[in-house]
């Protein structure tokens, strides 16, 4: 069930294009210890995000690094979602050294902040409910169309991506801190040792977690999901579902909110052998929710595909 168009892998796109397109990197939007993130635009006024490891020389990139970037270009170039910050190429040289991947651009923040800051436009019920079912239908399609399945190692409201109209884009950031940590451990690094099977019992309670932080606008403690779930399971657990609404919202649909707080404690389920398949999640989702899988993806899809193989057959 994977897109053609993606299934060969993406293109490998050179320096002197993307330095171009990112102002020669001067235009960054975000810095990680592990990553820093450029905007770029390309000639045809296409908008990129490119994302840079923090490491700046071959020597401190040992092989096992490399292996984990090559794994995770292969793995997201089988991703094809409009719900999905897609990749679109990569860059891999060795003077300067330089390992980036270029991804697709969402323009409007993150879900956090729309969330969490007032200077960024409220989200009001129907807006959360649309972007809820955008998720459920983008992890759905890694964990059950693509093969072997894809799971989003750290999936946060702050890697979750706003179109212009709202619509949910999320993106997997977790590959930079695991090339780093590989980077940090080489020397006691067993390359041999095989790679763990995607964790998608993992993915389905974050996205539990995520859920609560969606209806109740509370903020996570960080690296702490624990606690925001031992908070709802309380009022879960004795149905007193309107609880957990966020004050901020001026309306909201009760059996809509019923439906979410079932799938929450579902997803929430302490043992991991208990939680729905995301399959499941959606298809009761989409029951109480009534929005298909067109009414959550953005309305606008950007041309870059026709630039790419023009940026690809220069690399080449």
């Amino acid at each position: 069930m994977v897109t053609s168009g993606k299934s060969v892998g993406v293109p490998k796109l050179n320096r002197p294009e993307l330095e171009a397109a990112c102002e020669d990197f001067s235009n960054i939007i975000n810095t990680f210890p592990s990553c820093t993130v450029f905007k770029g635009t390309l000639s045809s006024g296409v908008e990129i995000s490119v994302v840079s490891t923090a490491i700046l020389s071959l020597k401190e990139w040992p092989k096992s690094s490399e292996t984990c970037f090559r794994k995770k270009i292969d793995s997201l170039s089988r991703v094809n979602h409009k719900n999905f910050i897609n990749l679109l190429g990569y860059c891999l040289e060795n003077q300067p050294f330089m390992r980036m991947m270029v991804f697709e651009y969402a323009p409007n923040g993150t879900l956090s902040e729309h969330l969490h800051l007032k200077e960024f436009e409220h989200l009001d019920w129907a807006a959360r409910m649309r972007i809820i079912m955008g998720v459920a239908y983008c992890l759905q399609y890694m964990h059950h169309d693509i093969n072997p399945p894809v799971a989003i190692t750290d999936m946060r409201s702050d890697t979750i991506f706003m179109t212009d109209d709202y619509a949910a884009k999320i993106a997997d950031v977790g590959i930079w801190k695991e090339v780093a940590t590989k980077a940090k451990t080489a020397k006691e690094d067993s390359s041999s040792r095989s790679e763990c099977p995607p964790d998608i019992t993992s993915n389905v309670y974050c996205f539990g977690t995520l859920l609560i932080e969606i209806i109740s606008g509370k903020l996570p403690e960080a690296d702490d999901q624990e606690s925001m779930c031992n908070w709802a399971a309380e009022h879960l657990k004795g149905k007193s579902y309107s609880k957990l609404v966020d004050e901020s919202l001026k309306e909201h649909n009760a059996n809509e909110l019923e439906a979410v707080c079932e799938v929450i404690q579902e997803c929430i389920d302490p043992d991991s052998d208990q939680r729905p398949t995301m399959r499941d999640v959606t298809r009761k989702l989409r029951q109480a929710l009534n929005i298909s899988p067109e009414a959550a993806t953005p309305r606008l899809s950007p041309l870059w595909w026709a630039e790419l193989e023009i940026l690809s057959a220069e690399a080449t």
